[in-house]
């Protein structure tokens, strides 16, 4: 499976596979070689210590590495008027008879218990492309799915304020 990362997604990675190569690899070199420079390698908690972060940060370099390799590039960018990656997402649930708050993220990072949905959750899926007052049937499974309303929607980027849409 592969994972739907924007453009701005793979930069961040790849300036912290920089980051990690050229600083963090240095620097755990260092502690391997001053931790050797200890003497007995069988007691020496520093040493492994060392080896193991030394170890985590190419383990690190080698996932992320991966990652862009295999990752499907989506786009960020949506109409004004239509819930695209980033916007947060005022919907109401008409079961429950409320309202939530979501915004919409690529696959890693998604964090349900932050309000984060990812593209490729039912609710997520359901939720792209639509307009503030569509009604939309979110389908969980072949057996169950649920109705909600798009009340609001706030184009966020890292860098600007919002633009609040309301219905």
């Amino acid at each position: 499976m592969f994972d739907k990362l924007t453009k701005s997604d793979i930069k961040k990675m790849e300036e912290e596979i920089e980051h990690r190569k050229l600083v963090v690899r240095k620097e755990a070199i260092e502690a391997v070689k001053e931790a050797r420079a200890q003497g007995d390698l069988s007691e020496n908690f520093e040493y492994y210590a060392a080896k193991k972060h030394k170890n985590q940060n190419e383990s690190r370099i080698r996932y992320l590495e991966k990652m862009i390799k295999t990752a499907q590039i989506v786009d960020d960018s949506s109409n004004e008027d239509e819930v695209g990656m980033n916007n947060t997402v005022v919907v109401y649930f008409e079961e429950d008879d409320e309202c939530e708050t979501y915004r919409i993220v690529t696959t890693i990072r998604g964090n349900s218990l932050k309000g984060m949905i990812s593209i490729d959750s039912p609710l997520g899926a359901a939720l792209l492309g639509k307009k503030v007052g569509d009604r939309v049937e979110v389908k969980v499974n072949d057996d169950y799915s649920y109705f909600v309303q798009i009340r609001e929607i706030q184009n966020t980027t890292d860098d600007s304020q919002d633009t609040i849409r309301k219905f």
